[in-house]
């Protein structure tokens, strides 16, 4: 399989044909190690130059808008509507962890490297979002506020993107108290690990918990680990300094 085939995966989701949806991978680019190859994110130490070739290489792989719009991600919970639109003075945000827009050709954007990217569209292919959920954002209720977004939040359906799996994402007993004090069904998905003190929590497990909880009952995907695939995608966790792939989403023109 050529290399601009294995730099990107597309969700397994019965979305409307109007919706266009990729996540990047780490292969396809040409980034040195330790960003080795299709690194995306700007902020990981890679080369300017080699991570605006990967993006320009990712945009030609999926045919994507030159509309993009990058987010500074903080594990928060801000949501940002595309386009910007100066004359509303509707200024970029300083941070952002979800995009969402109704418009068609505008590119929705986050990236990741073991967080949860989260794909957002509704049944009539008219409104999409990306939300980027570490375990900090999910918790405080990301995925929720993105759903806001949406007319009929009823109506949406939502793919679960690359993510460190729950054989991988070992965490202290802070982070599963942060989550059963907002949902005691939380508890499910957290399994001792093997170091005292320690639990294997489920990401994928956690979101499909907020988002049926927030009426969503279309769920797809998580079925990837970022941690183990190491050939497909970067880890944060497993690596420490490393590149980042990104999840966008648009609206084809009608």
């Amino acid at each position: 399989m050529s290399s601009d085939r294995l730099a990107y995966i597309s969700p397994t989701w019965p979305a409307p044909v109007s919706v266009r949806a990729y996540v990047s991978t780490r292969i396809g680019g040409v980034s040195a190690t330790p960003f080795d190859a299709l690194n995306l994110g700007m902020h990981v130490q890679d080369e300017p130059i080699a991570v605006q070739q990967n993006r320009d290489l990712f945009s030609s792989y999926v045919n994507m808008p030159d509309s993009v719009q990058w987010l500074n991600q903080v594990h928060g919970t801000d949501v940002v509507t595309l386009p910007y639109d100066p004359l509303l003075n509707n200024a970029i945000p300083e941070s952002a962890d979800a995009a969402f827009t109704r418009t068609a050709q505008q590119v929705c954007a986050v990236l990741t490297a073991d967080c949860l990217p989260v794909f957002f569209c509704d049944s009539l292919g008219s409104q999409v979002a990306v939300a980027h959920a570490g375990w900090r954002g999910l918790c405080a209720g990301v995925l929720e506020a993105t759903l806001r977004c949406f007319d009929d939040p009823s109506s949406v359906m939502v793919w679960l993107g690359p993510a460190i799996g729950p054989t991988a994402f070992e965490v202290g007993d802070e982070v599963k108290s942060a989550f059963v004090s907002v949902s005691l069904d939380a508890q499910k998905a957290f399994a001792p690990s093997q170091q005292a003190g320690k639990w294997l929590g489920d990401l994928y497990m956690l979101a499909t918990q907020r988002l049926q909880a927030a009426g969503v009952t279309h769920i797809y995907g998580g079925d990837h680990c970022t941690f183990t695939d190491v050939e497909r995608f970067y880890s944060y966790r497993r690596d420490g300094q490393t590149g980042r792939m990104a999840s966008v989403i648009w609206l084809n023109k009608g």
